[in-house]
């Protein structure tokens, strides 16, 4: 989809100035459609053959090992699953979904992150899959926490996994976030509310799914994807 076609009244703007840092990356002239080779569009990304055994679990894939797997992340334990699908309801199939997030103190293993909470040794923050052939995808993970950030006095960021979706080339990709329902940052919080449309906006907020828990081990999220149309899931800013 190019930036004429994209609805504006779904995504969010390249520029929102209650967001700061956009102010500095955001385009300000017009964009140049570049038509992608036939290469680009054809190329598959990755498949199931790429997968490892953990990759889709954070709760192993991360854990300090020493010989053998010797420690557990810290944390509420959740699984989180949905569908990709397309602005038909079809779905979306060999999808390569990749997450990253805060472990449950809220820091990101990344040198940038050193605000004052503790780095889990037993969590990496990141994880892959491929959609199967219901276009559904799955993780196991840790809730993330919330964590400041310098965007305005007092800020802090919602509870919120990053999503990036690759379809069957590089150059179709989407990049979301997640967040969890009833978060009293949600209304805080300028990169959510970058979205105008109360629909869309309410689309990035996973749902409780009984369905998806697992007894004695981990609660379940629910959250689909929409590829396209007035129902797409939003992009990031």
């Amino acid at each position: 989809m190019s930036h004429n076609e994209r609805d504006w009244s779904v995504h969010p703007p390249y520029i929102y100035p209650e967001y700061k840092s956009t102010i500095l990356r955001g385009p300000k002239k017009p964009l140049i459609a570049i038509e992608h080779s036939l290469s680009e569009l054809t190329i598959p990304a990755f498949g199931h053959g790429q997968m490892q055994e953990f990759d889709n679990d954070l709760t192993i894939n991360g854990r300090a090992t020493n010989g053998q797997m010797v420690g557990e992340p810290l944390g509420e334990r959740i699984q989180v699953s949905g569908r990709i699908l397309d602005e038909y309801g079809r779905p979306q199939v060999g999808i390569l979904v990749e997450i990253w997030q805060a472990n449950a103190a809220g820091r990101y293993i990344h040198k940038s992150d050193q605000h004052h909470a503790p780095i889990d040794p037993n969590f990496f923050g990141g994880g892959r899959c491929v959609s199967d052939e219901n276009g559904r995808y799955s993780f196991m993970s840790i809730k993330p926490g919330a964590y400041p950030w310098g965007n305005h006095h007092n800020a802090w960021r919602p509870n919120h996994i990053h999503f990036s979706l690759f379809g069957m080339s590089f150059a179709s990709r989407l990049v979301t976030q997640m967040y969890f329902p009833g978060d009293p940052l949600l209304a805080l919080d300028p990169i959510y509310n970058a979205t105008n449309d109360q629909a869309a906006r309410t689309s990035l907020i996973a749902k409780f799914s009984e369905e998806y828990c697992i007894p004695d081990l981990a609660l379940g999220y629910e959250f689909d994807i929409i590829l396209r149309g007035p129902m797409a899931t939003p992009m990031e800013v």
